[in-house]
């Protein structure tokens, strides 16, 4: 038997990532790179001149937790080094000598990056990074767990109401 059921916006969000990181990380393996697509965020947040995780956190859409992970994992992999700041309850991170040279290789493969993203937005017909941002604009005002509230209070579904009456 082979019926699929109605994708919902996790799986299909997760799915969408799991392709594009799937096609980056062969792109880097073409051009000899050892380099892991998570990194991306963080490489472009210090690029700009991001020093600390606090400041990385700004300037991508990743969680402290994810930044911090991926930072550690940088370091590991000689990209990066931790780096102590005038405020001692704070470390800084810079290039390595590596990560620099890497920097200069990936700088163009972040421009044919782009310009796939833009080929993809015209063959689907919709500018996905900016349906993508105001999606998360509007969850950041009013999260998803709100809306399911808000969602079953306009429109319950009979058989949730019925649980909710029973106490299941």
């Amino acid at each position: 038997m082979n019926t699929k059921t109605m994708s919902g916006l996790g799986e299909l969000l997760r799915y969408v990532t799991e392709l594009v990181d799937q096609g980056a990380e062969e792109h880097y393996r073409d051009l000899s790179l050892s380099y892991r697509a998570r990194y991306t965020p963080v490489f472009r947040a210090i690029a700009a001149g991001a020093e600390t995780v606090t400041d990385i956190t700004g300037a991508t859409h990743l969680t402290q937790g994810a930044v911090s992970q991926t930072v550690a994992l940088m370091v590991v992999d000689g990209i990066l080094v931790k780096r102590p700041m005038d405020d001692a309850r704070k470390s800084g991170v810079r290039l390595t000598p590596d990560g620099a040279a890497l920097l200069g290789r990936l700088q163009p493969h972040w421009e044919i990056t782009f310009a796939a993203i833009a080929m993809l937005e015209a063959e689907i017909g919709y500018p996905l990074r900016r349906v993508l941002g105001a999606a998360a604009g509007a969850l950041e005002r009013e999260g998803f767990a709100d809306r399911l509230r808000r969602a079953a209070d306009a429109a319950p579904v009979p058989a949730l109401q019925e649980e909710s009456i029973r106490g299941e």
